[in-house]
């Protein structure tokens, strides 16, 4: 089993230890070594996604259960979102094969990626897809553009594992400056403007808050933003609040 630096890959919301057990099988297939479940439906360990990992023991073994998507991604620098349909947000869109070389740039020059999966039945959610810095779907048959979880991880990782026989050096490492946020980092900033924004009335109604913090959490992901400009964007955005509560008070006086 290859156990060269490669993608997290996370199932949000599983509903089978039989296609869990798959996934595995198939990440072992294509040198993928790291699996994150969030929430699997009938929990975890489990007996029937040993028995259909078909050996791939390691990676079941070293799979990781998280309480959501955020958590789960917490620790990456970029992530994939997978998705069979057309989504309402400003998201770039890309296949498998431009994934695999722009996700092999990234882990070469050091950082932690992920490509997450939806459950089952009805794909990831806006909200998770929100969490994502792209979306990556793969090109089907339109028609019948049903997969199920361990094809749609094969159809992936074949492409992160022809990539790495390509021998092509991308520049991309060189050219992404200081290091890249965090999710973790990420979320905290996209947390702390809503929070100052929800206080100075930014949002009004609740129905409002759902849809502008899921159009916020998008513009900032789509950024790439290194740690340093998380560190700047909040002193901005605690500079700013300090100055309103100021006003604020002096008003009230």
């Amino acid at each position: 089993m290859r156990t060269a630096p490669s993608p997290v890959i996370v199932l949000v919301d599983p509903q089978l230890g039989e296609n869990i057990g798959m996934v595995a099988r198939a990440m072992a297939n294509m040198g993928l070594s790291e699996l994150r479940l969030v929430r699997p439906r009938d929990g975890w360990p489990s007996e029937k996604a040993e028995a259909a990992a078909s050996g791939a023991l390691d990676i079941i073994n070293g799979a990781v259960v998280f309480a959501s998507l955020a958590e789960a991604i917490a620790d990456t620098h970029f992530v994939y979102a997978t998705s069979a349909r057309e989504r309402a947000q400003a998201k770039i869109v890309v296949g498998p094969r431009a994934a695999a070389r722009a996700l092999r740039g990234r882990i070469e020059g050091g950082q932690r990626a992920a490509i997450v999966f939806g459950p089952e039945r009805a794909g990831l959610s806006s909200d998770d897809v929100a969490l994502a810095d792209e979306v990556l779907t793969l090109p089907v048959n339109p028609a019948f553009a049903s997969l199920n979880l361990a094809q749609a991880v094969l159809l992936v990782g074949y492409e992160w594992f022809t990539s790495l026989a390509e021998g092509e050096q991308l520049p991309f490492a060189t050219e992404l400056g200081a290091g890249p946020a965090t999710r973790e980092a990420m979320a905290g900033l996209v947390d702390h403007l809503e929070r100052e924004l929800d206080e100075a009335g930014f949002f009004g109604t609740a129905e409002k808050k759902i849809v502008m913090s899921r159009n916020l959490r998008n513009i900032l992901h789509r950024r790439g933003l290194t740690e340093h400009d998380v560190r700047t964007l909040r002193g901005v955005i605690n500079m700013l609040s300090r100055k309103r509560r100021k006003d604020e008070a002096e008003g009230a006086a």
